[in-house]
């Protein structure tokens, strides 16, 4: 057996563009640009590696964040990528039989499968796959709380060699943790790290976190983002009803708000929303100091809301005085 340690970059429609108008036929969060993959034997050892560049089929115009954090150019996707099918298809001949996949976090496989099912290709053997991160928070500090792969590389010593943001940088830098861990024992012990991480929280913090929970079992997200923001806002320090301000959302289910505390002043809130087993809807919740990273690009993206605020009660103002009757209809 073979672990194939798997990373991604994957493409994002720009919010308001025709590509995030479109309907697909599968609901997918990413379309998959790059695909990079080291082989680590059973033995622990790092071998072979896998690098290849996708040609986007339906978000064709390439996200400038995406591009930004990658540095992958459209130029480039579009003289050197080949046909997702093709990409799979050479992806697997180089796997092999008898393979576990081991990812850093959780998104990997789920947006491979997703891309697998909106070209209508088989996605079953991915189904073995393990994210590394349970088993290093398990075989190190023992915490539930997802770790930055460049946390756990300063944790073991690991200069970094590759580039980041990069699906081969990134699998190989994965591959040289794997090489440290005991994979087997993870793998024996995966259910309970996972149990413990579904109990904790689900999601990476940013500095300036000072509390965390999980809340279990709303109805939908109106209900959690109105508990967030109502019984469940609760200052860190004294307990008391916090009052709310506005929810921005960002990607991944994530939003965020400022809360005010009567007496000991403001505090960033963001919240994961992720589906349960049940169907319900479990909510991960993060509190940070108003001086935080956090609450700093809470208070950008209040700027930035205030013009497109503005704007929109123009266009409304218009719309209504267009609307009205002149005096010469009434006549």
């Amino acid at each position: 057996m073979d672990y194939i340690v798997l990373d991604m970059e994957w493409n994002q429609p720009w919010p308001g563009s025709p590509s995030a108008r479109k309907v697909l036929p599968v609901q997918i969060r990413g379309e998959i640009i790059q695909i990079g993959a080291v082989r680590v034997t059973e033995d622990e050892q790092v071998l072979d590696e896998f690098q290849v560049l996708v040609k986007p089929k339906f978000y064709r115009s390439l996200n400038r964040r995406v591009s930004k954090l990658t540095g992958i150019k459209e130029s480039r996707l579009k003289a050197e990528g080949i046909p997702f099918a093709e990409a799979i298809e050479r992806f697997r001949a180089w796997c092999g039989e008898d393979i576990v996949f081991l990812t850093w976090g959780f998104d990997d496989i789920t947006i491979l499968r997703e891309n697998l099912q909106l070209h209508q290709l088989p996605w079953d053997w991915v189904d073995r796959w393990y994210n590394v991160q349970m088993m290093f928070n398990a075989q190190t500090d023992g915490s539930t709380s997802q770790k930055a792969l460049k946390t756990a590389m300063e944790i073991f010593g690991i200069e970094a060699s590759r580039p980041a943001h990069d699906a081969l940088g990134d699998a190989y830098h994965t591959a040289l943790i794997c090489a440290k861990l005991d994979l087997k024992k993870g793998m024996v012990e995966y259910e309970q790290a996972l149990r413990s991480h579904d109990n904790g929280f689900h999601g990476a913090e940013l500095p300036g976190c000072i509390g965390r929970k999980v809340f279990y079992d709303y109805a939908d997200k109106r209900a959690a983002l109105a508990a967030m923001s109502g019984e469940e806002n609760l200052c860190p320090i004294c307990e008391a009803r916090m009052l709310s301000s506005r929810w921005f959302a960002q990607p991944g289910r994530r939003y965020m708000d400022l809360a005010t505390c009567p007496e000991h002043g403001k505090f960033l809130i963001r919240v994961r929303l992720s589906e349960q087993d049940d169907g319900l809807t479990r909510v991960s919740r993060l509190t940070y100091e108003a001086t935080s990273e956090a609450a700093e690009a809470y208070r950008q993206r209040v700027e930035k809301a205030e013009p497109e605020r503005r704007d929109r009660r123009r266009r409304t103002r218009r719309r209504r005085t267009a609307a009205e009757p002149t005096a010469e209809s009434n006549e």
